[in-house]
């Protein structure tokens, strides 16, 4: 790799940090009264964690995501499949608003349940890709997993117990 491919660029860094932010930005438009109103009326599981740790946690992730996606900018001049590894980027972070949109907006747990499956299939997919372009741009993504399985089993505990 030439070293120009591997100098740190600022606004595409920037780009790539506000992208994500952006998405979530929107789901948190999305859930803002909800989460005050409907959210509060729901059956809950013992595990369910407090409303205060969701920004902070998916904040996170929207950065890590938003690095991993600048170390595979970095590579798209020397690596096949770049085209690829954006849109299925670009999917999971369409299917991550989605399920805000279900679940909060318009209160479908169902319907959110389903889709929090296919979203948590395609950041697998996204991950695996990231990691054959970058190997940290991968590993970036591994919080990412292990907080989507996690809101997977919570949907599922909230739908079953509504």
């Amino acid at each position: 790799m030439n070293s120009r491919s591997n100098r740190f660029q600022f606004f595409p860094f920037i780009i790539c940090l506000l992208i994500p932010l952006a998405i979530g930005a929107i789901g948190g438009f999305l859930t803002f009264e909800s989460v005050k109103t409907w959210y509060t009326t729901l059956n809950k599981p013992s595990f369910n964690p407090p409303n205060w740790i969701f920004g902070p946690v998916w904040t996170t992730l929207y950065i890590l995501m938003g690095i991993s996606s600048y170390l595979v900018w970095q590579r798209r001049k020397i690596v096949s499949g770049y085209s690829w590894a954006v849109g299925v980027y670009l999917l999971q972070l369409l299917l991550n608003l989605m399920w805000s949109y279900l679940f909060f907006y318009q209160q479908q747990i169902g319907f959110a349940l389903i889709e929090i499956g296919i979203l948590l299939l395609t950041i697998i997919v996204n991950t695996f890709i990231f990691y054959r372009i970058n190997k940290i741009a991968g590993l970036l993504f591994i919080p990412y997993i292990l907080w989507v399985s996690f809101a997977s089993y919570l949907t599922y505990s909230i739908f079953i117990l509504n």
